[in-house]
This record gives structure tokens, sequence and C-alpha cells, in this order.
């Protein structure tokens, strides 16, 4: 498979998205950090309106499961008590503070399910994506090149 094909699958990963596959892009291929870095956040961008067409349009289907249903709701809980704060005082800008805080829980996947709950237009969930991927790229490209810069000074070259 090549590199560029996992990059966007990591992306496209819930839980992961380019908080992998930008670590992925710079340190196991040979793409500059500006095509890690733009292919990485593109493809991001993408997965959010799609994610949240699916919240919107498609997820009825699935909810009819009682299995799905439960994990759903526990995930609908938990996701509201995590953004409604940020959302509250924030609005576009809080959520997408939201996507862009590279941390577990957060991402295009919890933000678009969030959106989606809360009512925003998809309009006001496309600007808040594009502003939060681009932070999170940003932060992870930044401590992964840092993190790069690190092993280099500790790990003596042979």
């Amino acid at each position: 498979m090549s590199a560029l094909l996992q990059m966007v699958l990591l992306t496209l990963a819930p839980f992961l998205e380019l908080r992998a596959s930008i670590p992925y892009g710079v340190f196991a291929t040979n793409y500059s950090l500006l095509t890690v870095f733009t292919i990485c956040v593109l493809v991001n961008i993408i997965l959010g309106p799609i994610v949240y067409f699916f919240y919107d349009k498609i997820i009825h289907i699935f909810l009819k499961i009682k299995f799905i249903d439960r994990i759903y709701q526990k995930m609908v809980l938990k996701t509201q008590k995590k953004v409604h704060p940020y959302v509250e005082k924030y609005g576009i800008l809080g959520l997408a503070v939201f996507i862009g805080v590279p941390l577990p829980g957060s991402g295009v996947y919890t933000g678009a399910l969030a959106a989606y709950l809360l009512g925003f237009r998809k309009r006001d969930f496309l600007f808040a994506t594009i502003i939060g991927v681009v932070i999170a790229g940003i932060i992870v490209m930044l401590v992964s090149t840092a993190g790069n810069g690190i092993w280099q000074f500790l790990i003596k070259k042979v």
C-alpha cells in the first residue's frame, strides 16, 4: 500500500484522524512537511461534511437496532457534556477549538456529532471544521517536527 494512501486512511480513521497521519507522514514517508500537512488537513476537512451528513441523514436507520442505539446514546451524552460548555460560551469558535485540540475524544467525528446535536447549521459547522482542523494540523505538525528534532539530538548517528 502506498504511503499516500496510508496517510489518507489514517486521517479517515475515527479517533486517529490527522493526529496519527501527520506523525506517520513526517516519520515514515519521504514527503515534504508541506505535502504531509496539506494532504492530511484537506482530507480531514473533507471528512467533516461527510460525517455531518451521516449523522443528519443516515444514522436514524441504524438507530432502529437496539445495540447501536445504546452505544449511540452513551456517545451522545458524553459528547454533549464535553462540548456544551465551549459552544455555550464561544459558539462556532468554541466548536473549532474543541475540534482543534489534539486530544483523545476531540476531532472531526466528535465535533460533527456535537454540531449535529446542538443544532449547528451546516455552514457554521464547516467553518468550525476548517478552523479546528487547521489548528490541530499546526499543533500536531509542530509537535511532530519538534519531536523529530529532539530524537535527532538525543540519538547519535553511526
